[in-house]
């Protein structure tokens, strides 16, 4: 008889070992569920706290009237230099409250183009004011683009 009381405390502890793997398992899988949950808020975040603007010309001019400095950049999604300038841009764009940013789609906002007579996609053009204090094309130099953005202050 005492065997079979046994038998009944290994099946009773190897379920409770089962019912403590379990538990961690999904302790685990939580864990790493809210890890990915909170690596999506801060994807989510960091692509909404990008602030530049679409280029629009009334708005454009009103930047200017009131003497900010101004980056414009002329992009095409499917530029390779344009993909390598976008992150210092936006760097340069989070540390420079002041500064404000236009984006020109090479492809689309033709008068734009004629308006700053830009022949290239992956021009960069700083303005302080109404005046045209620097520009460039193809640069992926990080410091030659804070350069042309400090050109601005």
């Amino acid at each position: 008889m005492a065997r079979r009381g046994s038998e009944g405390n290994k099946q009773t502890m190897h379920s409770k070992i089962r019912t403590t793997l379990t538990l961690r398992a999904l302790h685990a899988l939580l864990g790493l569920t809210l890890c990915a949950l909170a690596a999506a808020v801060l994807l989510a975040l960091s692509v909404v706290g990008h602030a530049a603007q679409p280029f629009d010309d009334q708005s454009f001019k009103q930047a200017q009237a009131a003497g900010k400095t101004i980056l414009v950049d002329v992009a095409a999604p499917w530029c390779p230099t344009c993909r390598r300038q976008r992150p210092i841009v936006e760097q340069i764009e989070k540390e420079t409250p002041n500064l404000v940013v236009y984006e020109v789609d090479f492809d689309t906002a033709k008068d734009a183009l004629r308006h700053f007579r830009v022949q290239y996609q992956s021009t960069l053009i700083v303005f302080k004011g109404t005046k045209e204090v620097g520009r460039s094309t193809a640069d992926t130099d990080a410091a030659r683009i804070r350069a042309l953005v400090a050109k601005g202050f």
